[in-house]
């Protein structure tokens, strides 16, 4: 816990971030008494309170609330608090990620938590005890020190809102009687939330593992039919407490003012009306679900991370893209959490050799205690061995047309060079939503998480992506990519989906636009935490 000395300075430190947003308020109201915006403006800061974000510790969840934190500041101007918390789940990817943030927005303050005493030893991964489950349990072991921020913060001003990720939840339960309105940021999309909001109806109608319902699809209100064992990884085993912990997450979020989902509405429209007509929760009221995004991140060229490739300027991948003709290179990439085995990836660089097709792909090694498995959620630390990992001579025979970099490029910078015609992805919400910002269309080769439902909705509903068959272990042969590369970028069928995701993309920055419905989402949103309703 915070000592007397560390709570002093805690004090000042919020005193003097108060006090500079007073100072800064005043300057921007000089002369501007006629503009309405400015005086909803001063009426926020006058009420002298701040929002409150609790993130997920993982970097796919970390950075869409920090996104959602720079809309509050930017948009809104309002004072905001992010907690973060101290343990065996920080990366150096997120700890720079969070560095970056806080010198690029000195608006936003940073709270790091007090690490736990011993927190290696409060869980032990076991067969019914999945990785999940123990991030759940360290972050319900966190509960007394968000507790003690917030208290903290109060003695400074009052928390007008305390914003949770659907995975730090618990936190709630231990300061009801601080009276602080909840609100929940969804990181996935509709489709997803709508998957969690109506699990306690499928809880009901099977007591059957859908992981074992390979057969079976769910009608799920708002969605395509869905796969049963495509549903989210964490409910597929109801032997695995992650299932369990999942139907409580469930029940809290329906319990929260609103949920704020990372989406637009006419990408996700039919989605969004099924949870407001309430038919996603049919047995009891859904709170008003705001879509805001799509949040992401703002394109870097990379300099700023180690080991880009770049020697301190921008990365040699981005140097070459802009070499390539337009629309004609195919990105391979499979979030921060993917990586495959060395029998995966030979087959991924014979079936890109025979496509003939430009490429750039970003190659992890596999991890040491997974070599059997096709793929594993987590990398190892070391950079890849390219020769050792790929075919012989593979690099020298497609070095005219394709590159291949090592464990990391920066990828919003890269979907955006105009070199760039279709996206090989994990479909990963973040990465997906970079894609439909950058109208690039999708090859959807789903791992784990969400992964599968997203694509189901990316290629049934959305037409946006094209699907790669996959075995029942996840295993893709090198002919299966050989022809989707070559379809997606040589096509009738990838052409149409290159329109598509530029008809899209028009519509996702037409939402952030003043007078857009994530836009409209967020005032609407912002109203209500200063109790000005409209």
């Amino acid at each position: 816990m915070v000592d007397g000395l560390c709570l002093s300075v805690l004090i000042c430190k919020f005193q003097l971030h108060f006090l500079f947003s007073c100072l800064h308020t005043l300057s921007v109201f000089q002369n501007t008494e006629a503009d309405p915006r400015i005086r909803k403006f001063k009426f926020r800061m006058g009420s002298g309170g701040c929002i409150v974000l609790y993130p997920f510790p993982l970097r796919g969840h970390v950075g869409p609330m920090l996104e959602l934190a720079k809309q509050f500041v930017l948009r809104h101007h309002f004072s905001v608090t992010v907690l973060i918390t101290t343990g065996p789940f920080d990366t150096p990817a997120t700890t720079s990620y969070i560095h970056h943030i806080s010198q690029a927005n000195p608006s936003i303050t940073f709270l790091r938590l007090p690490p736990l005493s011993d927190p290696f030893s409060l869980v032990e991964p076991s067969p019914n005890r999945s990785s999940l489950v123990v991030l759940l349990e360290f972050i319900r072991l966190n509960n007394p020190n968000v507790l003690h921020a917030l208290k903290t913060i109060s003695q400074i001003t009052p928390v007008q809102a305390f914003v949770v990720d659907m995975f730090t939840t618990s936190a709630v339960d231990v300061f009801s009687d601080l009276s602080i309105p909840t609100y929940i940021y969804f990181t996935c999309g509709a489709a997803a939330l709508s998957a969690f909001l109506h699990l306690p109806i499928i809880d009901k109608q099977t007591t059957q593992n859908l992981k074992d319902l390979t057969t079976t699809h769910l009608h799920i209100p708002g969605l395509p039919p869905i796969r049963a064992s495509h549903m989210p990884e964490p409910i597929l085993d109801r032997d695995d407490q992650a299932y369990h912990e999942c139907l409580k997450i469930s029940s809290q979020m329906t319990k929260s003012r609103a949920i704020m989902v990372n989406t637009f509405e006419s990408l996700e429209s039919v989605s969004l009306k099924a949870m407001e007509d309430g038919l996603c929760v049919p047995d009891g009221p859904t709170p008003p679900v705001y879509s805001v995004g799509p949040l992401i991140s703002e394109p870097q060229d990379g300099t700023e991370e180690a080991g880009n490739g770049g020697g301190g300027g921008v990365p040699k991948c981005l140097l070459w893209l802009d070499e390539q003709p337009p629309r004609s290179v195919v990105f391979l990439c499979f979030g921060s959490m993917g990586a495959f085995s060395g029998e995966q990836l030979k087959e991924i660089a014979i079936g890109l050799e025979r496509s003939r097709q430009r490429f750039l792909w970003v190659v992890r090694s596999p991890p040491p205690s997974e070599k059997d498995k096709v793929v594993s959620k987590g990398s190892a630390a070391v950079d890849p061995d390219l020769d050792a990992l790929l075919p012989e001579g593979f690099l020298e025979r497609t070095k005219e047309r394709g590159l291949v970099v090592k464990s990391w490029a920066p990828q919003v910078a890269v979907l955006n060079r105009e070199s760039v015609g279709g996206f090989v992805s994990h479909c990963g919400w973040n990465s997906v939503l970079e894609a439909v910002v950058a109208g690039v269309p999708i090859l959807a080769w789903p791992l784990y998480a969400e992964q599968h439902m997203n694509r189901t909705v990316l290629v049934d509903a959305y037409k946006l992506a094209m699907p790669i068959d996959q075995s029942d272990d996840g295993f893709v042969s090198a002919d299966e990519v050989e022809k989707r590369v070559k379809s997606l970028m040589d096509s009738e069928d990838g052409r149409a989906l290159r329109e598509r995701s530029q008809e899209m993309r028009q519509q996702a920055l037409t939402a952030l636009a003043e007078g857009g419905s994530s836009s409209i989402a967020f005032t609407k949103i912002a109203d209500e935490l200063c109790g000005n309703n409209i």
